[in-house]
């Protein structure tokens, strides 16, 4: 248990730098191509979570080896955090999307393009 939830800790946060770095860049009106990336794995990981019935597979794979279903928080973060995290990132994933699309809409109308 362990080691999948040292795993899965390190995951989130990576992913969490992933989706705290594409709203700051959309709030301060940078949108590049290192946004591009952040915001590639963010989608990556939010397919996964969605084609797996919106449950993390790593929470399934520590409830198969550890614990009875819904009984096992697999991340090292507060439980009432860990639980409310599909709730806490459902808002910003369109906010984001919203702030990088207004960026490029402001880009393309004073004729720049994407800045490395």
């Amino acid at each position: 248990m362990v080691a999948i939830k040292t795993f899965h800790t390190a995951a989130w946060f990576s992913i969490e730098a992933c989706v705290c770095y594409v709203l700051y860049t959309g709030l301060v009106g940078r949108t590049n191509r290192h946004v591009g990336t952040a915001a590639a794995v963010v989608a990556g990981e939010s397919l996964v979570f969605a084609a797996n019935g919106f449950r993390c597979p790593l929470t399934e794979l520590a409830e198969r080896y550890v614990a009875e279903r819904g009984s096992v928080t697999d991340v090292y973060l507060p439980d009432w955090f860990a639980h409310n995290i599909p709730a806490i990132h459902a808002p910003l994933l369109p906010l984001m999307a919203y702030l990088h699309l207004r960026n490029l809409r402001r880009a393309s109308a004073r004729g720049q393009s994407l800045r490395r």
